[in-house]
C-alpha cells in the first residue's frame, strides 16, 4: 500500500501506543452510543471513525500528519486497509457534513440520521481484517 509522504510518515509504534489509539476510538464510540442528543451522537461517531482510522494506519506502521486534508486521507486509507470502498464513500459524506457544520454554520442532524451514522460506524468497527466483532 502506498502512503503519500505529505500525509503520512513511517513510524514504529509500541503495542501499548496502538492499543491506546484503539481505546480512544472505542471511548468516543461509547459516548456516541450512550447519548440521546443527535448532534452528540454525530460528532462522537465521526470522531470514533477518524480515531479508528488512526489506529488502523498505526497498525500498518504509519502515522498520519496533522495537516489540511488529513481526515480525507485517513478515511481513504482506512477504506483501503479494510478493503471496503463503502467506508470511503460513506465516511467522506460524514466528513463533508461535519465540515458544513464547522465552516458553513448550517447544520442539522436528525435523530434518524445520527442513528444511521452510528450504526455505520459500529459496522466499521467490526470489519475484518483487524476486528472480529
Amino acid at each position: 500500500m502506498i502512503y503519500e509522504q505529505d500525509y503520512f510518515h513511517k513510524f514504529t509504534f509500541s503495542e501499548s501506543q496502538k492499543e491506546s489509539y484503539l481505546a480512544s476510538a472505542e471511548h468516543s464510540l461509547k459516548i456516541a452510543k450512550d447519548s440521546n442528543v443527535p448532534e452528540v451522537v454525530f460528532k462522537f461517531s465521526y470522531e470514533a471513525l477518524i480515531k479508528l482510522g488512526v489506529y488502523l494506519i498505526a497498525k500498518d506502521g504509519h502515522r498520519a500528519r496533522s495537516i489540511p486534508g488529513h481526515h480525507f486521507k485517513i478515511i481513504e486509507k482506512m477504506s483501503q486497509i479494510l478493503k471496503n470502498r463503502e467506508v470511503f464513500k460513506i465516511g467522506n459524506k460524514i466528513r463533508e457534513r461535519r465540515n458544513a457544520d464547522l465552516y458553513d454554520g448550517c447544520f442539522f442532524i436528525s435523530e434518524k440520521d445520527s442513528k444511521e451514522i452510528l450504526e455505520f460506524i459500529e459496522k466499521v468497527f467490526n470489519m475484518p481484517p483487524y476486528f472480529n466483532g
